[in-house]
């Protein structure tokens, strides 16, 4: 299994960075984690091809997280003739929110026949789904989007990936990061601590409790990538095209 970052950046590209979207090469179908505004760039610069990714699972419903959706959906339609299924799956309210946006940038896209199927998957927090040999686990974070806001943990192929999604620190990050294969944590700042938001001191403090096999840092804002020379050097800084084999 390879994780990618194809992007890892915070809402607003800081350090040149492209929106939050991870992919995920697995033996049993190839998926995404997040599909940020910026997701199509990111997969066309790093030659991902778009049709063998057969699920998209979203942290939670702000622009830079799923706002590449839209434009992927087109793009399966008119550049990249896709055929096979699609699956999305994210918290309550994910297939409105989504085909909001495709009527306001392209109108009347949302409702055009496509020549493959397209499934939205809803999951609530503290409930495992099963969908496209992934389980799929939320956990409720503390980042108002209009939604449940929630933290992942995703089995697959005997490998476990936990993400925070966008949260200040809440106590089910231990449960959703436990002894993870690999822990990929939201820190938009150093120690500062701000509302909606986790910074790595706070993720520090707790990662005896979670004790992941490996920690990555991602969604860096420009306070904690002036600090990135203070975090220990077995923890995995993210960049964009960065890779990790599980």
């Amino acid at each position: 299994m390879r994780f990618t970052f194809l992007g890892c950046g915070d809402a607003f590209g800081s350090d040149g960075r492209f929106n939050t979207c991870f992919h995920v090469t697995a033996d049993d179908g190839d998926f995404l984690i997040d599909c940020g505004a910026s997701a199509m760039i990111a997969l066309r610069r790093f030659a991902v091809e778009p049709n063998a990714i057969r699920t998209i699972v979203l942290s939670h419903l702000h622009g830079d997280h799923f706002g590449g959706l839209p434009f992927f959906l087109l793009d399966a339609q008119f550049y990249s003739k896709r055929t096979g299924p699609l699956t999305v799956v994210g918290p309550e309210g994910t297939q409105a929110r989504v085909e909001a946006p495709m009527d306001v940038f392209f109108s009347g896209s949302s409702g055009v026949s496509r020549r493959f199927d397209t499934e939205f998957v809803e999951i609530a927090p503290g409930r495992t789904t099963n969908v496209n040999n992934l389980a799929v686990t939320g956990f409720e974070g503390v980042h108002p989007c209009g939604a449940p806001p929630l933290a992942l943990r995703i089995a697959c192929g005997g490998k476990t990936i936990a993400y925070t999604g966008d949260t200040e620190w809440v106590e089910g990050l231990v449960e959703a990061g436990a002894h993870a294969d690999l822990f990929v944590a939201e820190t938009l700042f150093y120690e500062r601590k701000v509302r909606y938001h986790l910074d790595y001191a706070s993720l520090a403090e707790n990662l005896g409790r979670i004790a992941p096999r490996r920690l990555a840092l991602t969604h860096m804002g420009p306070d904690m990538l002036e600090n990135r020379h203070r975090i220990p050097e077995d923890t995995v800084l993210a960049e964009d095209g960065l890779q990790i084999d599980l």
